[in-house]
């Protein structure tokens, strides 16, 4: 049985196509098995006055297209001005590959790092 298999911790927020989802009082697996879904984790996304340097207005680029918020076309195109304006980042064949593909998961994966540093640890 295929699709993305999603574990939520209790009270946990997503957007499932632009829908805001809370989970319940226990941990939840949902399995998405429709292909294409926009699924956005609200822990993983960055609030707009958050985007204040070139890789986090990346990281936010791609996160509006993952949330459906943005055309991939225009995300596309967006996102390639904003790491090329990046200073000192020189763009690895991978992450130039996810752009051309327009795999903004992967984009988000690889710039998450950089884009949610600053934030405390979340408590176990």
């Amino acid at each position: 049985m295929g699709g993305l298999v999603l574990k939520l911790r209790p009270h946990e927020e997503l957007m499932i196509n632009g829908v805001l989802v809370e989970n319940g009082e226990r941990n939840t697996r949902l399995r998405v098995k429709t292909e294409g879904a926009n699924i956005l984790r609200l822990k993983d996304a960055l609030r707009p006055e958050e985007a204040t340097t070139p890789l986090k207005r990346a990281y936010y680029i791609a996160q509006l297209a993952v949330s459906g918020q943005l055309s991939t076309l225009e995300a596309g195109e967006i996102l390639t001005d904003a790491l090329q304006s990046a200073p000192g980042l020189e763009l690895d064949a991978d992450l130039s590959e996810c752009v051309a593909r327009h795999d903004f998961y992967q984009i988000m994966r690889a710039l998450r790092g950089f884009a949610l540093a600053d934030r405390t640890a979340p408590a176990s």
